[in-house]
């Protein structure tokens, strides 16, 4: 039964090829993001995929993106890129940022016994801390692998990983978490904050 659970944020063709510039990014990442996945799944750990859905017809997401609606259910960009999706992943919509937010996330990390998440994905600012920030409040000790996490500006995804390593994440690199958990199959907790 595993520990340890990595969340992924968001990543979907629309997102991650929502420029030029991101697209290229993207395609460096791709494949020592992708190791990490592997090592947590021959670890025994599980990987759970957060696939943001925007509903056109709820309020709240008209008002937020106004003229275009990004990650409406069915449209190509919505899908989440393969490359990263394993079959023994489990994959939960999101209708927010937060994966925690009007999901069964939490749920499903008690059924499986998860005490511990590892959370990634794009954007760091955005739904990274988001999820870090209510996994910590649902009292999960939180890690992010720096070196996983994405923004289209490195300003805000510095902002974001400072944010989260003084109130609610342990900040640290993919090796490290793999080197740990292959040591002692967990990871320790954070040290209290000195906020």
């Amino acid at each position: 039964m595993p520990n340890v659970a990595v969340l992924t944020n968001d990543l979907q063709y629309e997102f991650l090829e929502k420029t030029p510039e991101r697209k290229l990014a993207t395609e460096r990442v791709i494949p020592p993001f992708c190791s990490f996945l592997d090592g947590i799944r021959a670890l025994g750990q599980v990987v759970v995929h957060l696939q943001l859905v925007n509903n056109p017809d709820d309020p709240q997401v008209r008002r937020r993106y106004r003229d275009y609606i990004p990650v409406v259910r069915g449209t190509p960009g919505s899908r989440l890129v393969e490359t990263f999706v394993h079959p023994s992943d489990i994959v939960m919509e999101k209708p927010r940022d937060s994966g925690f937010y009007d999901t069964a996330l939490d749920e499903k990390l008690q059924e499986l016994g998860v005490k511990t998440v590892i959370v990634t994905g794009l954007q760091t600012q955005i739904c990274v801390q988001t999820t870090a920030a209510d996994a910590f409040f649902r009292g999960y000790n939180v890690h992010v692998p720096a070196d996983c996490v994405f923004s289209a500006r490195e300003d805000d995804r510095k902002r974001a990983l400072d944010w989260m390593a003084a109130y609610c994440a342990t900040i640290t690199s993919a090796p490290e978490i793999l080197a740990q958990l292959k040591a002692d199959g967990d990871l320790p907790r954070r040290a209290p904050s000195q906020a």
